[in-house]
């Protein structure tokens, strides 16, 4: 794509592009979309673990191909088209294979980790990965380096997300979406709530509790309740606690499942009550299900993640990853996408442009967290190599992955 073609911050072609292919927020569609539309049915139209291409113009080479995880990127009416993909490949030129193929960090990089060693084309053009398993790639040498005259919207970026400790001055990744971990719970279920992840203990709840099967979530909210920061330095024997948490509500069967992003299904079927889950899927979950699930961040503190754009090495089509990297930092997309995930946005000026697409998401703290939120959350700090083959073998052992 030509620079002249690169949108700019504001850029009123974007903005008009965004708003002929707008869908609705999330909340407006779930809330007021005739409530026909089950959790089944929403995730069955996201086309977990397929694809599906956008539609408009082809680049020369094949589509840029785009693995990300379910329900992570806005939607039509239906929950078959993507509007904001639909108005980049119409301004681009450039067609999109969009797939949500993400399940888990480990399983994912499971499936494909043979090719990256071996320099071979995993399939994929762009790769949406939280900040650990970006860290793994970025050491392993697994990334192609971005070409920042590319993407000047880059420096919308947060100055918080600008100078991580994995990827200073973000040569290889840009942050895609921040959340929290916390607790959930089914109101109906548990109409006196929930404080606590030892609340999850409860033997009332046996059998109907699940954990993340993302290992910084679950056992970083276990070591927060047990008095651990794990944003700090830590010792093995904290972590191994934590890990003898979950493995004894395990071994009793207090512990339903350790899921990935299915998680969603089992909560809106009932089969699971209470659990470890991620802000946006339970705020996004309620608006369908009339305000049913209620999300937390425990006493002793909550999680905070992110998860990043990134080109494999192998990848033919840089240049075009980078054109829907600059894009997609467009405050005014950042805000239609914002107004479907409800995750934390990383681009400055999307909540000025929220106020458009929604002004009561606008002021929504799970999407905008205030300074107050921000000092209840910890990021689980940076593994070594060691450490890492070491803590997240032993977790995999434990919940059996």
């Amino acid at each position: 794509m030509s620079s002249d073609r690169r949108p700019l911050p504001g850029d009123p072609r974007v903005r008009e592009l965004v708003r002929q292919a707008r869908g609705v927020s999330r909340r407006r569609f779930l809330a007021g979309a005739a409530g026909t539309v089950g959790t089944g049915a929403l995730l069955a139209a996201c086309g977990t673990g397929g694809s599906a291409t956008a539609g408009g113009g082809a680049a020369s080479d094949g589509p840029l191909r785009w693995a990300n995880w379910t329900a992570y990127l806005d939607q039509d009416e239906d929950g078959t088209r993507f509007p904001t993909l639909e108005a980049f490949e119409e301004q681009s030129g450039i067609a999109v294979e969009y797939a949500e193929d993400i399940e888990d960090n480990d399983t994912f990089y499971g499936k494909i980790s043979g090719q990256l060693r071996g320099g071979q084309d995993i399939g994929y053009d762009v790769v949406t990965l939280t900040d650990w398993m970006a860290a793994r790639w970025i050491r392993q040498e697994f990334v192609a380096e971005l070409d920042r005259s590319r993407m000047p919207n880059a420096e919308n970026i947060l100055p918080n997300l600008a100078a991580v400790d994995f990827d200073d001055g973000r040569h290889y990744s840009l942050t895609w979406q921040s959340g929290f971990a916390g607790i959930a719970w089914d109101t109906e279920a548990i109409p006196g709530g929930l404080r606590s992840v030892s609340d999850l203990w409860n033997p009332e709840y046996r059998g109907r509790v699940q954990v993340l099967s993302e290992m910084r979530d679950t056992i970083g909210l276990i070591m927060l309740e047990n008095g651990t920061d794990p944003a700090g330095s830590w010792t093995t024997d904290d972590w191994s606690d934590a890990l003898d948490v979950v493995q004894r509500n395990l071994d009793s069967g207090q512990i339903r499942q350790v899921r990935g992003n299915s998680y969603l299904q089992d909560l809106a079927s009932g089969d699971a009550i209470a659990c470890l889950a991620w802000s946006g899927d339970i705020t996004s979950l309620n608006y369908e299900h009339d305000g049913r699930f209620a999300f937390a961040i425990p006493d002793a503190g909550g999680t905070l993640w992110s998860d990043n754009l990134m080109v494999p090495k192998a990848s033919p089509r840089r240049a075009q990853a980078e054109d829907l990297f600059n894009y997609y930092y467009d405050p005014v997309v950042a805000a239609e996408v914002a107004a479907w995930v409800n995750f934390v946005t990383p681009v400055q000026g999307a909540q000025e442009a929220m106020a458009e697409v929604d002004p009561e998401l606008a002021q929504d703290p799970m999407i905008f967290p205030t300074k107050e939120l921000l000092e209840q959350v910890h990021v689980f700090r940076t593994l070594t190599a060691e450490e890492e083959e070491q803590y997240n073998g032993r977790f995999l052992a434990a919940i059996g992955a």
